[in-house]
């Protein structure tokens, strides 16, 4: 069966039955996979970490989506938006601290203002760091023109998750109307690459009535659509979701953290060269998670640098880590569980991915 297993491991070209077999290995199968994921990360990419600063800067979001712990009808939580003094106060701790790029996530909602607010965000943020820092933005669907003007101020790089690629799963997972419509997440995610983002997306491992079909075509949906980088984590249910009914059918918690640890290898050895995220949610399952992502082929990592007193009213899901610590703490963690993962810590360096510089320099 090991024989097996590795025949499969070293085939240039993975295909559906080929990730289905992967995602199942039993435990000495998946170190194999493990080990394989980091010796390609090593060779591709290097044995470098870098650093995102995340600025949770806003939980007020219009969308409703049945998993998430900050949807619109969530009534049980405090709402914050930071001045933009909060947040290029923020950004300021991560250029002083020598992060070579930013993260600015919140919750998704369409409109001039939120659209005019972003653009003099970026446009400060590229003039205090002399277009040093690396932008990426996770804000949700937004229109052609918005999503350009965004870049054209500055920003890199774009992160929307499209969760599942299973139509129907999609389905069950949001509302049913034209606010929470697939078509329309794949084709923001279409405009992003045309516009020249290096784009990124991901998925939720564990979901109530997901398959390992699922998350197999999960990864050719990623790897067909040519990404440049990805954030997996398992799904975690929050109390105050619909979903969380549910919570009695899902996988255990051990084993969502493993599945997810298989797809970060798998993505790995199938697009070598692409950013991959070791996502906190790893870390809510696991202590070490992170670490054991960054071991299985992740390469960037997100220290929270949001002001201490608004990191535990963005909780996505529950058991969500480090929401009591400050900027300076969550810095100082995360580069011990860097050199625990035996990797370097790439400062002062944006990260860009490799794989979109690459495909550059063919266009070129």
């Amino acid at each position: 069966m090991i024989m097996e297993f590795s025949d499969i491991l070293y085939k240039p070209y993975f295909s559906k039955e080929d990730i289905i077999q992967l995602l199942n290995s039993d435990y000495e199968q998946r170190n194999l996979l493990y080990k394989y994921a980091a010796e390609i990360k090593e060779k591709y990419i290097s044995k470098t970490t870098y650093f995102r600063g995340l600025i949770e800067y806003s939980n007020i979001c219009s969308k409703d989506c049945l998993y998430c712990g900050i949807r619109k009808s969530n009534h049980n939580l405090e709402r914050y938006n930071l001045s933009d003094d909060e947040i290029i106060n923020a950004a300021d701790f991560a250029m002083k601290n020598n992060y070579g790029s930013i993260v600015l996530q919140g919750g998704e909602i369409e409109s001039k203002n939120q659209t005019e607010r972003i653009y003099k965000l970026i446009t400060k943020l590229m003039e205090i760091s002399n277009n040093q820092i690396g932008i990426t933005l996770s804000l949700g669907e937004q229109s052609f023109d918005t999503y350009k003007l965004w870049k054209d101020a500055g920003a890199k790089r774009y992160l929307l998750r499209i969760e599942t690629t299973n139509q129907d799963l999609y389905k069950r997972i949001h509302p049913n109307n034209k606010k929470h419509d697939f078509e329309r997440r794949v084709e923001c995610l279409r405009d992003l690459k045309q516009i020249g983002y290096q784009v990124g997306t991901g998925v939720m491992v564990g979901l109530p009535f997901q398959t390992i079909d699922d998350i197999a075509s999960d990864a050719m949906f990623m790897r067909d659509l040519d990404i440049d980088m990805c954030g997996m984590g398992p799904y975690i249910e929050h109390q105050d979701t619909p979903l969380y009914e549910y919570r009695n059918e899902l996988l255990p918690r051990v084993e969502r953290f493993n599945l997810t640890l298989k797809l970060i290898a798998i993505m790995r050895i199938m697009m070598k060269d692409i950013n991959i995220a070791a996502s906190t949610a790893m870390q809510a399952i696991d202590k070490f998670g992170r670490e054991k992502a960054i071991k299985a082929g992740a390469n960037i990592i997100m220290p929270n640098i949001t002001p201490g007193k608004f990191r535990d009213h963005y909780k996505l899901y529950d058991n969500k880590p480090c929401t009591d610590e400050e900027a300076q703490d969550c810095l100082n963690c995360m580069e011990v569980r860097i050199t625990i993962a035996g990797d370097q810590i790439g400062l002062n360096k944006q990260g860009d991915s490799i794989h979109f510089l690459n495909k550059e320099k063919i266009v070129k």
